[in-house]
């Protein structure tokens, strides 16, 4: 129970007490209630499905590879980049009596710098084993200067290096000398990563797999026996590229992995930046990056008391993937060390790593002797002594390691062609955008929550269910005198700004409405009367609007969302989705059941937009305004990487009528062009005036 209650508590924390309304603002208990609820079935949804079917080592082996190319896929790695030169310079050198160590940069790709500091054995006779150590997030800087994390981490490389290892500790591309971005999402806004499929964890691993080609290319490496460990951000790095790339062949990840319900129910994603997650397009739960390391030698190294890596978690992941290593007869190299302690680097967790790597790279389990120092200063282990250099791309590569699908220049030749791009987008959308869909819609189990008339209009309120966890409500407006509806418009409501008929609906009818907000509509009564007589309206407000808000501090909203991208979704995705089933609802009464909808969307075009390609009695589209492009606006898994908005008006305008009341200034001439092209019937696609110029309506 005590768990059952965890996320909703943390949902409500801040503005509000459990069964307590807030005392400025909307009281959220539903919608949090239901959100709660909501993250607890869809996690334990991914839970069950995660290894499920597996039985047999073949079972394994027949998906291990497809189950790699779609993690690749999910770090934006595929197809994998081209292994470019990587022009490694050494920029300085240091001695001690055991080791040197050199400063040294190399690209990963042109322009996209990582630096380093390898950490060389004296009176090496043959070439050593190899340990990538991938730091993981502490700042050290001075005066400005970002040092680099390598140089916060250095106990450990030089503690490989006194043992008879080659170490490259590499910086991450957060708080390295050039400082670029792991919180797009989690603090600035940059909602777009997700339309791009992007996420900081690819770069991170590919500057992991990069490393190994350096490390490759080093004399004094055994390439056969390369390692790779790091903790918290390093640990989740760790895994990134051990699972990726079959030259690792041991690992230990400390601290930096555990599964679903720690991040989604137990809030742990509130203590991570973004690149401790891919953008789960496969709907994974995290024992399934585990399990592509079988059945290599894999030490999961954690405390017992990490609050953002808890131990239960942690537990549940070794358990899963212990069935894996079973399946390969491999019990014996995969191992759980388990230290008391915080989210720390301690000093067991260490000597466990350094173990591990003894017996596996060495062949070899002496006791450990020595502890992990530090003996050089942040600036002795600067790479970039005059600043980055002119020509990174480190710092913005976030604008451009995920490549956006561009809007064609021209129309398809013929509506054969058109169909080809049709086809493959709508497939695109299906399978990568809106895979977290509901494989299989529930029941709606409409429900008539009251029905009452004032002033010649009839509002019935009709509840409905739109995934289990979520019940929706619909507001019908009817002329009182009854009515034999050949269409209906249904206007989709939103907090940020109702519609003139809906607020006068709420002034209307006050009491019943009182869930809603007060309209304070400026739309009068004889106006509101004069639309319903004309057709019926309904009135729907998606999951997290209106009646079914929840909490509304704004850094819990932020956090509310990135939990929707954990499941393999995206807030505005499922808001589509809700529309969808709103939609199927109206259709669901005998006097609606073959009346065409028109939908008018003020507030959310992008999700009406997307629900109407997949609900075929959409007659037609009317927006205020529409952008042209997603980014900056709703966000949807991937998308950007097949198609933009202006190919979505384009198929949507081929299926319905879509009136633009205003437009900006660029970005519509491919769908009117389309519609030239293809003689699709006048008024089809109607783009009103620019803003903020105001030249002739456009009419294809």
């Amino acid at each position: 129970m005590l768990k059952q209650l965890a996320l909703t508590a943390a949902l409500i924390a801040l503005g509000s007490a459990a069964g307590v309304a807030q005392e400025n603002g909307p009281d959220t208990r539903r919608g949090d209630e239901m959100i709660a609820a909501y993250f607890r079935s869809e996690t334990r949804l991914l839970a069950e499905r995660c290894l499920a079917g597996i039985e047999t080592l073949e079972d394994w082996t027949s998906r291990r590879e497809e189950y790699r190319r779609q993690l690749a896929e999910m770090l934006g790695l595929d197809p994998m980049p081209e292994r470019t030169d990587l022009k490694p310079v050494v920029t300085g050198k240091l001695d001690h009596e055991a080791f040197t160590v050199e400063n040294l940069h190399f690209q990963s790709r042109p322009g996209l710098y990582v630096t380093g500091n390898l950490y060389l054995p004296r009176g090496l006779d043959k070439p050593a084993p190899a340990v990538l150590y991938v730091c993981g997030h502490a700042a050290v800087k001075k005066d400005g200067v970002s040092y680099g994390n390598k140089t916060h981490y250095q106990f450990h490389p030089a503690w490989f290096a006194r043992n008879g290892y080659v170490c490259l500790s590499i910086d991450t591309i957060q708080l390295g000398e050039i400082e670029g971005l792991h919180h797009g999402t989690y603090r600035e806004g940059m909602w777009w990563w997700n339309s791009r499929g992007y996420t900081p964890a690819g770069v991170e691993a590919w500057n992991g797999i990069r490393a190994l080609d350096y490390l490759e290319s080093r004399p004094e490496v055994d390439a056969e026996r390369l390692g790779i460990t790091g903790r918290s951000g390093g640990g989740a790095y760790s895994w990134w590229v051990a699972a990726l790339d079959d030259r690792i062949k041991a690992a230990v990840p400390v601290a930096g992995i555990t599964d679903l319900e720690n991040h989604v129910i137990d809030g742990c994603v509130e203590g991570h930046c973004d690149c401790m997650y891919m953008v789960n397009t496969y709907r994974w739960d995290y024992a399934q990056v585990a399990a592509l390391v079988a059945p290599r030698p894999l030490l999961i190294a954690n405390t017992d008391k990490d609050p953002i890596f808890p131990l239960d978690g942690v537990q549940r992941i070794h358990q899963k993937v212990r069935e894996i290593y079973r399946l390969y007869g491999a019990g014996d190299k995969l191992g759980l060390q388990i230290s008391e302690g915080p989210h720390k680097d301690t000093q067991e967790l260490q000597v466990a790593t350094f173990h591990w790597f003894n017996r596996f790279l060495k062949q070899e389990d002496p006791p450990v002797e020595q502890t992990g120092l530090s003996f050089f200063q942040p600036e002795q282990l600067r790479v970039f002594g005059d600043g980055p250099p002119a020509d990174e791309i480190t710092s913005r590569i976030h604008e451009t390691f995920t490549q956006a699908a561009a809007v064609p220049g021209e129309p398809p030749a013929d509506a054969a062609s058109w169909a080809a791009l049709r086809d493959a987008w709508m497939a695109a959308l299906k399978e990568k955008c809106f895979g977290g869909w509901p494989e299989q819609p529930a029941e709606l189990h409409v429900e008539q929550a009251f029905s009452v008339q004032r002033e010649g209009i009839r509002l019935t309120a009709l509840d409905f269910t739109s995934q289990p966890e979520i019940r929706l409500r619909l507001y019908l407006a009817e002329p009182a005198s009854g009515v034999e509806p050949s269409a209906v418009v249904l206007s989709v409501e939103s907090d940020r700004g109702y519609s003139g008929e809906f607020a006068a609906l709420c002034d209307l009818f006050p009491e019943e409405m009182k869930e809603e907000g007060q309209g304070a509509g400026a739309l009068a009564l004889d106006e509101l009367r004069l639309q319903v007589d004309k057709a019926p309206m309904a009135f729907f407000a998606p999951r997290g609007q209106g009646r079914t808000r929840w909490n509304q501090d704004e850094r819990k909203q932020v956090q509310i969302r990135r939990r929707f991208m954990l499941l393999g979704q995206t807030l505005a995705a499922m808001q589509a989705w809700d529309i969808r089933r709103a939609i199927q609802a109206l259709g669901s009464l005998e006097q609606y059941r073959e009346a065409p909808v028109s939908i008018a969307a003020g507030e959310m075009p992008v999700q009406a937009l997307y629900a109407s390609l997949f609900e075929p009695r959409v007659a037609a589209l009317d927006f205020g305004t529409l952008p042209a492009t997603h980014h900056g606006a709703a966000d949807v898994l991937n998308v950007r990487r097949y198609l933009d908005l202006p190919q979505v008006v384009a198929m949507a305008a081929e299926r319905c009528s879509i009136t633009l009341e205003r437009i900006e200034p660029a970005g519509w001439e491919y769908p009117a062009a389309v519609a030239t092209r293809l003689a699709w019937p006048a008024g089809q696609l109607s783009l009103g005036e620019v803003s903020p110029e105001k030249p002739e309506e456009v009419q294809p």
